[in-house]
Formats: structure tokens, sequence, C-alpha cells
């Protein structure tokens, strides 16, 4: 403050101090008090029930500044207005009488102005963190917080809140006065009373990481959200507590949230008590085994294969009954598009749980249509699992690969139960077939030359993600694409496919990719201003080369050809992307299986090399296969290419869209 503010303002407070010396004290009843216009404070009022709570409690801690008003009766409140407010709510609520007799100071009347003035400007308001502290130092007084909270007209849980903010870190509550802190962040950051981790979580963090949100996600990210947990939403809280568990309970979330569970194991080990019956239940049913996996995964269910399953068709009663409830569900379905239909919110909610109850009524019924070959149920299992929501779910007819195998194996003995098994096609092409290891490395070079044709199909990549989003947003549905929408890139495929690196479809994506990245900026708002001027075939070209990233295509038997549309859209030709060798195929199959594709494309060899070692029969397939076309069944299953709609594709605007498109072009070309 510099000399003359600081002069004025000496002056103005010794001038009060004048003013205010010439008041004088006396009782009114509260009955003959009431605002004055002359009150420089028009707004607010707030808080009145609380603050009625604490004079309640308390008693009135300062004085009403009145003046005589023109009646003679009457008492006009100057400076006071919210404590007159306060005090007449008490009288309302019987908790005052009318007369009760109210400390005043009475003024001049012409200093009313002044005096209301000086209360409600020269008034410094409490920093928030002092109010923290306060409330500290009254619990360490030996305060109970019940009577803390009744003092000032607030919950209990409004106490404990503010003792949680004030036991942060000296260092951050520091740094809130001079707001380098928000109380938000402060919140979020009282979820534990570790002062190192608020202050690692805090200032150890990137500034575009210090939302409320990730300071909270970084402080319980070996916790289990309670509100989000599949596992804990079966078991319960409560439940979970009973056995013992620890629990974090975020102080200023809603009841619903903000329940961290600290016990991963013991959570486990509650959920697999209570899916126990229900796997005796299901095992009964026949099958061979039944596995408890609450939190099995689509990757985890991937590596078995399925039995093939039948809908019988429903009884009498059971086709009544659903017949009834689709019955209900349209007439419910009419009565929510029906825009004349007079529903209050809590009717529309009320019918759209009564459609959820109908919808899960016919799914059960459902379920129970399901059947399976009583004979081969002993050789397959089921896993009895969660959903994200916390509901049961079992995954019926899973077949490990050993019990693949020998269904397998009894197909090839003559026995039939073979055909039980999902994939067990009656007109197979092949009756030899290879390992689920050997499937997946071959569709890992598939999937490889599928992501590079759709980089150089933009109209093809336009279709596949709007089929994706029209998927899930029309239709409601999860499955049925090709594509990963929210953009993780399927590039790790070396796992399944060791030689993959150097393959053209790989080698080629890479370089188109790392190209983009050299010519695209990496901050997010330079981006987008680059992409809104990017001319739009060539946008259409990086959308290509993003979709086609995308793409997943890997398959767990050779019977099957994941996103066979896309690949019929895009005319994919194995024959351009890979060529069969003894390391990357025959060293892989059978003798038999080799001997069979050998018959294909050089029968006239096969009884010479039947009598050879398997690896030389692979050496030698790998020469006669050279340039004779053949491919695997598995890269041989496709209808032919449908035709793609015109449009100006990577391969025809090069000069255009730039290098990008120009290499993988020419890897292709040479492939």
């Amino acid at each position: 403050m510099n000399t003359a503010t600081l002069n004025e303002t000496t002056a103005i407070a010794a001038a009060v101090a004048a003013v205010m010396a010439s008041h004088e004290p006396l009782l009114v009843p509260l009955s003959r008090l009431r605002p004055s216009s002359r009150n420089v404070r028009k707004s607010g009022g707030t808080s009145i029930p609380e603050l009625a709570a604490s004079i309640a409690r308390v008693g009135l801690l300062q004085n009403l500044n009145v003046v005589l008003a023109a009646d003679g009766e009457h008492y006009e409140v100057v400076a006071g207005r919210r404590r007159l407010a306060a005090l007449k709510l008490l009288v309302k609520r019987r908790k005052l009488a009318k007369d009760f007799e109210v400390a005043c100071l009475l003024g001049s009347d012409a200093a009313a102005r002044t005096v209301s003035l000086t209360e409600n400007v020269q008034r410094e308001a409490m920093h928030p963190a002092d109010q923290f502290e306060a409330f500290a130092d009254l619990v360490a007084e030996g305060r109970p917080i019940e009577d803390i909270a009744a003092d000032f007209g607030v919950t209990p849980l409004v106490v404990q809140r503010r003792l949680k903010l004030a036991n942060v870190s000296p260092r951050l509550l520091a740094d809130y006065r001079v707001d380098a802190v928000t109380l938000e962040q402060l919140m979020a950051l009282a979820i534990t009373d570790d002062h190192a981790a608020q202050e690692a979580a805090f200032y150890e963090s990137p500034q575009w990481q210090r939302s409320p949100e990730a300071l909270r996600d970084h402080l319980t990210h070996e916790e289990i959200d309670a509100g989000r947990d599949a596992l804990a939403k079966f078991v319960g809280v409560q439940v979970y507590e009973q056995a013992g568990g620890a629990v974090r309970r975020d102080l200023f979330a809603d009841e619903q949230n903000g329940i961290f569970l600290t016990d991963a194991a013991l959570l486990e080990s509650l959920t697999k008590d209570r899916l126990a019956p229900v796997a005796e239940q299901i095992q009964a049913e026949g099958w061979g085994w039944v596995d408890v996996a609450p939190r099995a995964t689509y990757a985890d269910l991937h590596q078995f294969q399925r039995m093939r399953s039948k809908r019988r068709e429903p009884s009498k009663a059971e086709a009544k009954r659903i017949a009834k409830l689709e019955a209900l569900q349209r007439k419910l379905q009419d009565r929510l598009d029906d825009e004349n239909e007079d529903m209050t919110d809590e009717q529309a909610q009320a019918a759209q749980d009564e459609m959820d109850n109908l919808g899960n009524e016919l799914e059960a019924i459902e379920r129970t249509l399901v059947v399976y070959p009583p004979r081969t149920m002993p050789t397959a299992g089921a896993v009895v699992s969660l959903d994200h929501m916390g509901g049961v779910i079992v995954h019926r007819g899973l077949l490990r690969e050993e019990q693949a195998k020998t269904l397998r194996q009894q197909e090839r003995d003559g026995h039939s139960a073979g055909d039980e098994a999902e994939g067990g096609d009656e007109q197979q092409e092949a009756k030899l077939t290879i390992s689920e290891k050997l499937v997946k490395r071959l569709s890992a070079h598939r999937t490889a030359a599928l992501q590079a044709e759709v980089a150089r199909h933009p109209q093809v990549a336009l279709v596949a993600v709007v089929h994706r989003l029209a998927l899930r947003v029309i239709h409601d549905a999860h499955y049925g694409s090709p594509i990963n929408i929210i953009a993780n890139p399927q590039d790790r495929l070396e796992q399944y496919a060791p030689d993959l690196a150097e393959a053209p479809a790989a080698a080629g994506m890479r370089q188109v990719r790392e190209a983009w990245a050299e010519r695209l900026p990496h901050d997010p708002d330079a981006l987008f201003a680059e992409l809104l001027a990017m001319p739009q075939q060539e946008l259409l070209s990086l959308l290509a080369v993003c979709v086609g990233f995308t793409v997943t295509a890997i398959a767990s038997r050779e019977d099957e050809a994941p996103a066979a549309a896309l690949a019929q859209a895009v005319g994919l030709d194995m024959h351009a992307w890979w060529t069969p060798t003894a390391a990357g195929y025959f060293d892989h199959v059978s003798k038999a299986k080799a001997l069979e594709g050998v018959h294909t494309f050089a029968s006239g060899e096969v009884n010479r090399l039947g009598k050879l070692k398997k690896a030389q029969i692979a050496s030698e397939a790998e020469r006669l296969a050279a340039g004779s076309g053949w491919l695997p069944v598995m890269f041989r299953k496709l209808e032919p290419a449908v035709d793609v709609p015109a449009t100006r594709d990577a391969g025809a605007d090069a000069e255009a869209n730039g290098s990008e498109v120009d290499d993988l072009e020419e890897v292709h070309a040479t492939a």
C-alpha cells in the first residue's frame, strides 16, 4: 500500500472510530426493529437459516446498529440486516419471543449511511484456510464435532470436511492462500492424510495433470473404486467391510461415490465365494468343468474354442410368455415415443425401468432355449464371470486347446463329435487342421495386409468408421466391427508373428506412419488447425491410414475369417502380401498337412516328399510353392471382392496426397 493510500485509510479509520464512539448502547424489543432503506447492502441475505442456528446456539455476538424511525416508536437497522432476518426467523420457529430484547447501538440519523458502509466495506472476509484451521483448533480444545456444527448452524459433515482440509500439507495450504492451489484441488488431495503423497501428487505432476480428477486418481490408482468396479458392485461395500476390508472414503464425494477399497485380494476371494454356488449349478448341467473367473476379459475368453450350440423351439408356454413380454415392450415403447403422451419425468423413468425388466426376462428365457449336444458337454466347460455392471454372466460351451484336439481326433477317427465344435463346418475343405499358434501367426500377417489395404482406400475407411459408429450409436451394439474406434493402434502383431516386422505390409505402414508423424504437429491445438486447413481428399487419406492401424483380425481357428466384409471391400489379395515359406508356414504344420498343401501345387512330388523327414519336406515345399500362387485355407476362404465405390483413393491421388501414400503404394506394388 502506498503512502497516500495509507494516509487515506488511516484518516477514514479515525473518522469511523469517532462516529462509533458516539453510539449509545440500548436494548430494543425485536418487534420494534425493522430494516432501514439506508442500509447500503441491497443484495445478499443468504445463509440466514445457518446464522439463525448459530444465534440460537451461542447468542447474538455483534450488536445491531440502529437509528430512531420517523414515527418515534420503531428503530431502523442500518447495519445488521442479516442478523435481524435471522432473529425474526427464530421468532417464526418459536425459539424467540416477539418482544425479545436485542442489544443495539443507537446512532445519529446523519451518520446512518456512514455506519452501514463502514461495516460492509471495511470488514475483510476471513480466508477459507483460516476457517479450516479455526475448526481444527476448536477440536483440539476438546469441542465435539456435533457441538461445533450446532454452533455454526451446519451439519457434522461440513465440520469434518473443514477438518480434512485443515489437515492438508502446510505447503499446499500456503499455496492455497496465494491462489497457487484451488479449493477443488485441495479437496482432491485430501483423499489421503499423507503429506508427502499429497505434495508428490501435486508438485511432481505436470500442470495439465493437476485437475482434481487426475490428482484423485493419482492418489488412489492402486485402490478399487467401489462405484465403478464390477466386483465391488457385486459383493457390496458393507459385506467387504464386515469381512475386515479396509476402506478409504472421500468426504467431498456424494454418498454413492468416493469409496475406495484397499484389499483387492479379499474382494477377489469374497467374489469367488459368492460365485461358487452359481458354478455348482452350472456344473450340474453336465459340463466337464466350470471355472470361476470374476474378471475374465474378452482376451481371456478368446483362448477357448466354442462348441456349436442350437436354439430349440420354445414350448407353448414359453412362446406365449415371449409374445406377451414383447407386446408389453411395444406398448411401453409406443408410450415413450408418443410426443403427445403427458408423462412426468418420474413416469418416464418408471416406464424405462419396466422396459429394462422386460428385456432382462426375455434374455433369461432366450438363454434357456440355447442347447448343446449332451454327448460332448462332459468334454467342454464354462466360465462364470461378471459383466461391467457387476451382474453374473456365464460363458458356456468352451473348449480348451487339448479338448478341441480330442474332438478333432475323434473326427479323424470317424466320430461325429467333432462336428459339434464351433468351426466344425460340415463342408470343411481340409480335414487336417493347423495349430492355434500358427493360425494367429497367419492372421497377424492377414491383419497387417488388411491394415495396409484400408490405408489405400479412404472411402472404405470412412465407411468403416461410420459403420462402427452406427452399430454403437444407432443399434447400441458393442461388437460387429473390425475396427477399434477408440483409436488403439493394433501395431503389436509381432507377438503373434515374429517375422512380421519386415513383411511388406508392416514395413509399408511403418513408413507411412513415420512420414505423417514428421509432417503433423504434436500440439493438439496446432494439429486441429492443421487438419482444419487440410484439403478434404488429403484429410481422407490421413483418415484411411489412422483407421487402417485400428483394424484387428486375429483369429484362433483356421476356419475363421475376421473382418471378411472389410477384406472384400478393399479387395484384399494375400498373394500380394504373403509368400509361403518353410519358416513362415511349413515348419509349423504336421507332415500330413504339409503334404496336403504340396498335393495342391505339385501333386507329382507328393510320393517323393512323403519319404523325407519333416524339415526336408518343409524346405522342398517352400521351393515348389514359389510362383504357384498357393495360399493356406484361411487365406483362400474369402468371397470374390466387391466393387469399391468410385473414389479418388490414395493411389489415384498420389501427387495430391504426398509421399506418405507413395511409400505404401510402392511397397504394395513390389510385394
